[in-house]
C-alpha cells in the first residue's frame, strides 16, 4: 500500500466549538514521509505542530495540544478524518486555534478532503503491528488494544445512568469510515451544558453542532443519522486521538465508555511500544485528564516531564517556544536536545545585525550582554519543559562567574550551550552556560532565571 496526500488544496471555513472563532481550515498536499503538520497562519512565522502524543495538554471534552505558545483545540475530528480517509500526509492550516466544528461530525471534512482530490504517493506506507497487549483503565472506563492484522474498533457507549448503552464492532477502511462512521455527530448531556460554559467551553455549541441528550428524549436539529450513532461517534473519536501515536496502526481496540483522557493515555503507550520497538526511545505519557504536575524539589535537574522540546529544531519552531522577536531572537538553530537538559544552539553572525551600526563603527563586534542573552534563551527553553503549564515566560534573574575570553564578529558562527544545573520546583532555574566559536569557548557564565505567567506581565 502507497502513501497518499492531495492534488490540490481545499478550504473549509466555520464556527469553532469550544472557543467560538470563526476559521478557515484549508488542507493542502504534503511530501512523504511528513505525515499530518498543522499550521497557524494567524501567528507569527506561522509556525508548524506536528500532533503526537507528547503534545497533548488539555483533555476535557476534547483533544488540546500545545507546543510553546501554540496551542491547537479540538484536532480530533480532522484528524480522525485524514485517518479514516487513508490520508498520510497532509498540512492542515488554519487562521485559528481550532478547527471549525460545522454540523460536529467528521463528514463536513470527509467531503472536504474528496475536494482536495487524494492521490497515491511513490513510497510505501508504513504501519506498526502492536507488539504486545496495552491496557488503560480509569473507573469504570476501560480501553485494551489487541495484537491484530488490520485496524478493529469494538467500542461500547454508556452514560452514567446506564441510558444510550450501545455497542458497535467495525473493521475500519475508507469505505466504512465514510459511510459509517464520519457522519456520526458529537453530544452531550444536557445537565452538563452550564458546567461547561462555566469553563470557557462549548462557546459555539449550537443544536446545529451537536445532539443533546435530556433523560431519554434526544435534541437536535436533525433527527439522529444512526440509532447507534453515539457508539459510531465514539469510534470517529478514538480513530483521530489515535493518530497521534504518530505511525499507522494494525490493532483491535476495544474499549467501554472511552472519553479523549483514556484515549490520549493508549496512545501514548502505543507509541512508546513503537519507538521501543523501532527506534530504541520512549515517549512521556500524558497526564489523565484533570491531573496537575507534582512539583519538583529536586537541586539536581528532574526528568523532563513537561513541554516537548524536538530534538532538534529550526527558527521557526524556535520561534513557537519563546515569546522574542526580531531584533531579539539570539537562537537561529538548535541543534541538540538532550534527556539530561542540556540544549546546544547556533546563532549565525552577519554584519547585517543591527547592534553593529553602533557596536563599534569600523570594528563591530558583538556585545557580551547579547552573548548573555542567547545563553539566557537557550537555558530558559529547557526550563520550560519542566511545566506541563501553558503561557509562561523565562525572566532573566542573575550572572554569577561571567567570563568573556574572545571577540564575536561577523562571520563567527556561536555555538550556544546550556545545562540547567539545579531547580527549585517548576519556578526558578540555574543553568551552566556558554558560547564557542570554532570548538574554543568565547565567553560562559551561570545564569539565573524565573519562570512567571506571562499574564502576570501584561
Amino acid at each position: 500500500m502507497k502513501q497518499r496526500t492531495f492534488q490540490h488544496e481545499a478550504s473549509i471555513r466555520g464556527k469553532s466549538l469550544h472557543t467560538g472563532q470563526e476559521v478557515t481550515l484549508t488542507l493542502k498536499p504534503a511530501p512523504e514521509d511528513s505525515g499530518y503538520v498543522f499550521r497557524r497562519i494567524d501567528l507569527y512565522g506561522k509556525p508548524e505542530v506536528r500532533p503526537t502524543s507528547d503534545l497533548v495538554s488539555g483533555l476535557v471534552r476534547n483533544t488540546t495540544i500545545a507546543t510553546g505558545h501554540v496551542k491547537l483545540h479540538t484536532v480530533e475530528h480532522v484528524l480522525s478524518a485524514l485517518h479514516g480517509m487513508g490520508i498520510d500526509n497532509a498540512v492542515i492550516e488554519m487562521d485559528a486555534s481550532e478547527p471549525p466544528i460545522l454540523d460536529g461530525s467528521a463528514r463536513p471534512y470527509v467531503n472536504l478532503i474528496h475536494e482536495a482530490v487524494p492521490v497515491t504517493q511513490t513510497k510505501k506506507k508504513a504501519f506498526f503491528a502492536l507488539q504486545s497487549p496495552v491496557t488503560i483503565t480509569e473507573g469504570n472506563r476501560t480501553i485494551i488494544a489487541l495484537p491484530h492484522d488490520g485496524l478493529r474498533i469494538t467500542c461500547t457507549s454508556s452514560d452514567d445512568r446506564g441510558i444510550h448503552t450501545q455497542h458497535l464492532t467495525l473493521d475500519i477502511d475508507p469505505e466504512t469510515y465514510e459511510a459509517q462512521i464520519a457522519p456520526a455527530r458529537t453530544f452531550t448531556i444536557y445537565e452538563d451544558i452550564e458546567e461547561l460554559l462555566q469553563k470557557g467551553l462549548i462557546q459555539g455549541g449550537t443544536l446545529d453542532t451537536a445532539i443533546v441528550i435530556k433523560g431519554d428524549k434526544i435534541i437536535s436539529k436533525e433527527p439522529l443519522r444512526f440509532k447507534d450513532e453515539f457508539v459510531r461517534h465514539k469510534i470517529l473519536d478514538i480513530l483521530g486521538d489515535i493518530t497521534l501515536a504518530g505511525i499507522a496502526l494494525k490493532a483491535h481496540i476495544i474499549a467501554v465508555r472511552p472519553g479523549h483522557a483514556l484515549n490520549a493515555r493508549l496512545t501514548a503507550a502505543i507509541r512508546q511500544q513503537w519507538l521501543a520497538t523501532t527506534q530504541g526511545k520512549v515517549a512521556t505519557p500524558p497526564p489523565s485528564e484533570g491531573a496537575r504536575p507534582a512539583p519538583t524539589t529536586a537541586t539536581t535537574p528532574p526528568p523532563t516531564t513537561g513541554k516537548a522540546l524536538p530534538p532538534s529544531m529550526d527558527v521557526r519552531q524556535i520561534l513557537n517556544h519563546i515569546p522574542h522577536r526580531y531584533p531579539f531572537v539570539m537562537l537561529d538553530r538548535v541543534l541538540q536536545v538532550s534527556d539530561d537538559n542540556e540544549l546546544t544552539a547556533i546563532k549565525n553572525i552577519t554584519i547585517n545585525e543591527p547592534y553593529f551600526q553602533g557596536h563599534y563603527p569600523g570594528n563591530p563586534v558583538m556585545p557580551g550582554v547579547l552573548q548573555l542573552e542567547s545563553m539566557a534563551q537557550a537555558a530558559g527553553m529547557l526550563m520550560l519543559r519542566l511545566t506541563t503549564h501553558q503561557n509562561k515566560i523565562c525572566y532573566f534573574m542573575s550572572a554569577d562567574k561571567v567570563k568573556f575570553r574572545k571577540a564575536i564578529t561577523p562571520g563567527d558562527q556561536v555555538r550556544v550551550h546550556a545545562k540547567l544545573t539545579k531547580t527549585r520546583g517548576t519556578k526558578i532555574g540555574i543553568a551552566q552556560c556558554s558560547c564557542s566559536v570554532d570548538g574554543e569557548i568565547v565567553s560562559s557564565a551561570e545564569i539565573m532565571f524565573g519562570v512567571v505567567d506571562s499574564n502576570e506581565t501584561q
